[in-house]
């Protein structure tokens, strides 16, 4: 297992996206999709660690959920860490 909490695997997944740019964000798939490729630890197919991702992201007030564009395609809002 790897040695980093729930909260810092999704900080290294949202900032895996331009660490520079202060509206880095990513969809909740894609932090999945980070975590499991970069931690072959945490297999996508996986429940567990997916509902503590999820858990992390809603409780956790260093991050915010941030709705897409009216008319934007895709699924799901997007999540960023806040300043």
């Amino acid at each position: 297992k790897p040695p980093y909490s729930y909260a810092s695997l999704i900080a290294q997944a949202i900032t895996s996206v331009g660490p520079e740019d202060e509206d880095s964000r990513m969809t909740l798939s894609d932090i999945y999709d980070y975590i499991s490729d970069h931690y072959p630890f945490y297999a996508r197919d996986d429940a567990g660690w997916q509902n503590s991702i999820r858990h992390n992201l809603s409780l956790n007030k260093g991050f915010a959920k941030v709705p897409r564009a009216v008319g934007e395609p895709g699924k799901g809002s997007y999540w960023t860490i806040l300043p």
